[in-house]
């Protein structure tokens, strides 16, 4: 863990502590990344959306926004009719609607799918340091098993965890190194940690004991129940079952029979019964290092120090995990948010500190004198293959043509998992920030609001059929739900 070590940690935990960790509106974080002035506005990120123009979809819709009435998978016709777009509206000088029968304007923006790719991983990249397993379900969620971290033993006031500090611990450092906010269930199996997370949004911290878990469960609504979707619920409704508490005193005999196994499954999952390992999705691409200034700077020696010690770090991580790597890269953040990547691929995979800091001082003298508020350090295409180390001896004298230099202005992250873990259909509740209940119906191609074409009546087709599949589904094999975000697949 990068050299942390938290006061208290226990390595012999009895009861396993797992984490679900769910970003919050998590596109339009990024979106306010990149221009800090929406922050607590009104924003709207849409998919086939083009500046100016009424098609697509709501992709994601900031709290601000839902309290408007926009959710995701909403044609962005309604959504304008709901919030009107800021510049579609005079405003006065406070940036407020200069009409007192507007109460609010929004703030509409096109997906940029490999920005928040690239937040994303910087994200991923604090999860498995605070994680020995770590499963990458979505762009902005993911499983930790830190049983081995922390404990549930309390502090010395009796009312806190050593698991809930080491969750604030992790909410923290994604809050201070990447700047969006997370929110985070705690509890002793995956599906008590994912009805945690979704529990107290945005910016929550739920903790489930061992020992509370029922009393946790019971009072909620049967949607709340991991794997539960909207018609299963409609179903179990029927039965009288409307609480996790009427579900886990049911008859299983009785679920299964109208259920199936997926019946018996739902019953365990009320009753906090889930003994499904935390197994991870797959080992790093790419390991980096970001640190921000504390104002934009454009001395020279400054920034090449820092990318010294970023560059010693990233080194030093990569060793510690049995990573080698076959690329080096810097980034270069550039006021207000504009991002630029360098990055210079070798013959082959190394293990070599001083060639790292070399190679990214090299790549940053392209930036010489410029303003810059944050630098990052990245080691990428990594092997973690047990073979002999690659000797890096006579490689400065290499030929020119077997070390490629690769440039772009930003450079798509690792790539992310979606694989299912469990979960039910998307549900939608704005005063919450959950997922989109009721709102896949409003993107219906055969509304004039699909006028916008094929691509958002294939989305809305492809969400739809989703829904009902991941309803209809074994829990095991359902996708995660997001935070109120329609998934994007379909358009990478």
């Amino acid at each position: 863990m990068s050299g942390e070590t938290l006061p208290g940690a226990k390595r012999d935990a009895e009861e396993r502590i797992v984490l679900h960790v769910d970003m919050d509106c998590f596109y339009a974080s990024c979106e306010r990344l990149k221009e800090p002035e929406l922050e607590g506005k009104p924003v709207v990120v849409g998919m086939g959306y083009e500046p100016g123009e009424g098609h697509g979809a709501v992709a994601t819709a900031s709290y601000e926004a839902r309290e408007h009435g926009v959710g995701s998978a909403q044609p962005i016709t309604g959504a304008l009719d709901a919030l009107p777009r800021s510049e579609d509206v005079e405003l006065d000088d406070d940036g407020e609607p200069a009409d007192p029968e507007i109460p609010a304007v929004g703030y509409y923006r096109s997906v940029d799918m490999e920005f928040y790719k690239e937040v994303s991983a910087q994200v991923k990249e604090i999860l498995h340091d605070c994680a020995d397993v770590v499963r990458e379900v979505s762009i902005d969620e993911a499983y930790l098993d830190v049983t081995e971290r922390t404990g549930w033993e309390t502090v010395s006031s009796g009312d806190r965890t050593l698991a809930e500090g080491y969750a604030r611990h992790v909410k923290q450092r994604i809050d201070r190194e990447v700047g969006v906010t997370a929110s985070v269930g705690v509890g002793p199996n995956m599906s008590v940690a994912k009805v945690a997370s979704d529990h107290d949004k945005p910016d929550g911290l739920v903790v489930v004991r061992p020992d509370e878990v029922r009393a946790f469960l019971d009072p909620l609504d049967i949607e709340e129940v991991h794997g539960v979707g909207p018609v299963t619920a409609h179903e179990l409704r029927e039965m009288d079952i409307d609480t996790a508490g009427d579900l886990a005193a049911a008859d299983p005999r009785a679920l299964g029979d109208r259920f199936g196994e997926r019946g018996r499954e739902l019953y365990r999952r009320a009753r906090g019964d889930d003994d499904r390992a935390v197994t991870p999705t797959g080992l790093p691409k790419s390991l980096s290092r970001e640190s921000a200034f504390t104002e934009p700077t454009s001395e020279t020696e400054a920034a090449r120090e820092k990318v010294r010690t970023l560059a010693a770090d990233v080194a030093e991580r990569a060793r510690s995990r049995g990573a080698l790597y076959r690329t080096i890269g810097i980034k270069v953040v550039q006021p207000p948010f504009e991002v630029n990547t360098r990055a210079k691929s070798l013959p082959g995979p190394v293990d070599d500190p001083e060639l790292v800091e070399s190679v990214a001082l090299e790549l940053l003298t392209e930036f010489a004198d410029a303003r810059v508020r944050k630098l990052g350090v990245r080691v990428s295409n990594l092997d973690f293959d047990d073979s002999d180390q690659a000797s890096l001896d006579g490689w400065e004298q290499a030929d020119d043509d077997a070390v490629g230099e690769v440039t772009a202005s930003s450079t798509p992250s690792d790539s992310t998992s979606d694989d299912s873990v469990g979960d039910d259909s998307a549900k939608g509740n704005p005063s919450k920030g959950d997922s989109a209940k009721g709102n896949v119906a409003t993107a219906d191609p055969t509304t004039d609001d699909a006028q916008s074409g094929p691509m958002l009546s294939d989305w809305a087709e492809n969400r739809a059929r989703s829904t009902r599949r991941k309803d209809a589904d074994a829990v095991e094999d359902q996708p995660e739900s997001t935070d109120g975000q329609a998934s994007l697949t379909e358009f990478e």
